[in-house]
């Protein structure tokens, strides 16, 4: 969520923060704020709203001296609303500390009281706050005491160590001193951190993508460390001083990837690249000797072999990819499979053990509620394996194993092409758990991979003919309410076509399995109602495509607007779709990477009739790093 840009060098910082702020936009924010250090005084400004309203308010405030270390912050509002006074940087009573911070401080409450009753005055609402002032209380005890840093680092450096000692919760804090212009200071638990490493300068920030256009050498920031940069270089240490050594990697994609490329939103690029992300995640999965090859892999293949149980958490559209994870899964391998969203998978105890597979789903790396699920199924000595987009964020450094979908940076807030790399992933997985285990034989696993390889053809053709679809979520633009039903790995379609239509349109809209119509949803079918139905193939799920035959007449018997998509050659559906949107033919368990992209589309384009911004849609976040 909160996007996070600190920086230390030979530029203008606020120049800098302003353009890595631009950058995280994308993450959902509804206030911004930037504090630069120069001339020896600490020049702060925070506004609520867009990130306009910021720049606007410093073309007409009074510019500060040029200062080459600054921070810059984007706030998605959790203690306090979304108000000038409650925007960061927060500052101490001396205003000689500024300090931004991603997370939720969960014991602030204490933190705040204990603090005010010692006689400091906090001014905002925030659990951000209190940090500030901590900082202010160890600094002038350091001072009073004389005493220097751990490891020889800087004294703010050592105070931020000893507040974090204090603090409950997940948080990624970086904050500047007005007396310490040499040095720029991060921690993290629990919420993202990393490293920009430059020639004569570093940055510190929440997402590669802010500070991109300057340098792709970075450094990743583990559980419960602080990082003192300096323009010739950094230091990390523990939160007890002891000093560690960070994972350097380069990142593979360049400013150039995280840009609009000529299309008006973000969404339209990324739905369009969704032929190239695809192929990305599966290039290179299969081995000469045919063998399925994860990224990362920390586990034996006995360990994979002696699993007899998988997992499988996520929220949002990863959980979705996960429900289609779970068909093949269990037809490939053989295992029960449980899907959970990862918000509650901790919470109802479930059993688990060593011969437990936990696989974690996450665009970000960094979904707390994921990150959460994956400690607790690590306490509790299941196995992880993670799939994910994003290099060096925490969730992979969590687990046993991982598999990236290196579908490149995804800007929109509703995920697209990073789905379809997902679902792609899980494929894998599922391909790889039956390889090791011997269920499938190496040339099965190489038929399915070769079959697989050829989706992003379909992809691309697909999206060759949506204008159909296009025009027609135009004419339902005053529509109150959408359904979706599905059968098989359709459901799962279904709930994702729901959810992109509620993210990007703010329109009512359900999925349900076709079969449950008939238990009670078709209670809310009405005459106009558009009712958009996922049909399963006639070839491979013969026996569910004529109960959604069925599904369709009793929904169109009341009046219902049908919507069906169906793949090529299926002419059972025709006479009683009103719209018909026709998908190449695909093997059934890969089918949702075709029958997805039209819901896409559909979504995308009626919230573009409605006027509505679909890379930024109201109160969402890219990255959700607060449970």
């Amino acid at each position: 969520m909160c996007g996070i840009i600190g920086y230390i060098g030979g530029r203008s910082a606020l120049d800098v923060a302003l353009a890595g702020l631009r950058r995280l936009e994308y993450r959902g924010y509804d206030s911004a704020g930037v504090a630069v250090v120069a001339d020896g005084r600490l020049y702060t400004l925070r506004k609520a709203g867009k990130l306009a309203n910021l720049e606007k308010a410093l073309s007409e405030a009074d510019a500060p001296a040029p200062g080459t270390v600054g921070i810059g912050h984007t706030r998605w509002a959790t203690h306090g609303g979304p108000t000038d006074g409650n925007a960061h940087p927060h500052s101490d009573c001396t205003g000689a500390i500024a300090v931004i911070h991603n997370g939720i401080i969960e014991n602030f409450a204490a933190l705040r009281a204990a603090l005010e009753s010692s006689g400091h005055e906090l001014t905002s609402e925030t659990d951000t706050e209190v940090v500030a002032h901590l900082l202010e209380i160890e600094l002038a005890a350091a001072a009073g005491s004389g005493g220097a840093g751990a490891a020889g680092t800087n004294p703010l450096s050592e105070a931020l160590r000893r507040v974090c000692g204090r603090l409950e919760g997940a948080f990624t804090l970086v904050a500047v001193h007005r007396d310490h212009p040499d040095v720029l200071v991060g921690a993290r638990r629990n919420s993202p951190l990393v490293v920009g490493l430059g020639a004569g300068e570093t940055f510190l920030a929440s997402d590669v993508a802010a500070f991109i256009a300057h340098t792709r050498d970075a450094l990743e920031i583990g559980q419960d460390q602080v990082v003192e940069a300096r323009r010739d270089g950094v230091t990390v240490t523990d939160f007890a001083g002891n000093l560690l050594e960070g994972r350097a990697y380069h990142v593979d994609w360049d400013a150039s990837a995280a840009e609009k490329g000529g299309f008006p939103y973000f969404m339209l690029k990324e739905i369009s690249e969704q032929p190239t992300a695809l192929a990305d995640t599966l290039r290179g999965r299969l081995s000469n000797a045919g063998e399925i090859v994860l990224d990362e892999e920390r586990l034996s293949t006995q360990d994979f072999r002696d699993v007899d149980k998988v997992f499988i958490v996520a929220c949002g559209t990863a959980y979705h990819a996960g429900l289609i994870a779970k068909y093949a899964v269990e037809h490939w391998t053989r295992l029960p499979c449980e899907v959970e969203m990862a918000s509650e998978f901790r919470y109802r105890d479930p059993v688990l053990d060593r011969s437990t597979l936990v696989i974690a789903i996450s665009q970000s790396g960094e979904t707390l509620d994921t990150l959460m699920a994956v400690k607790h199924a690590r306490e509790q000595k299941a196995r992880v394996l993670a799939i994910c987009n994003t290099n060096g964020s925490t969730i992979p450094r969590e687990s046993d194993a991982v598999l990236y979908t290196r579908c490149g940076p995804e800007v929109g807030v509703a995920s697209t092409k990073t789905f379809l790399g997902q679902v792609a992933a899980c494929l894998l997985v599922g391909l790889y758990l039956a390889q090791v285990r011997g269920v499938l034989y190496g040339d099965e696993v190489a038929r399915y991979v070769e079959k697989l390889q050829t989706t992003p053809r379909l992809v691309r053709e697909t999206l060759t003919t949506v204008e159909p679809i296009r025009a027609l979520a135009r004419t339902l633009v005053d529509a109150k309410a959408v359904l979706f039903l599905g059968r098989h790995v359709g459901y799962p379609v279904a709930l994702e076509g729901a959810l992109k239509l509620k993210e990007l349109a703010y329109m009512h809209a359900e999925g349900f399995p076709a079969g449950e119509l008939k238990h009670g949803p078709i209670a809310l079918i009405e005459p106009g109602l558009p009712v958009v139905i996922v049909v399963p193939s006639p070839r491979g799920r013969s026996h569910l495509h004529g109960k959604i035959v069925s599904n369709i007449q009793e929904v169109r018997a009341r009046g219902a607007r049908t919507i069906v998509i169906a793949e090529e050659g299926d002419t059972g559906v025709a006479p009683y779709a009103e719209h018909l949107i026709r998908v190449p033919e695909t093997p059934t368990l890969f089918a949702p990477l075709v029958t997805t992209l039209p819901l896409q589309v559909f979504a995308c384009e009626l919230a573009l009739a409605r006027g509505l911004d679909v890379d930024q849609p109201r109160n969402l976040a890219k990255s959700v790093t607060v449970e």
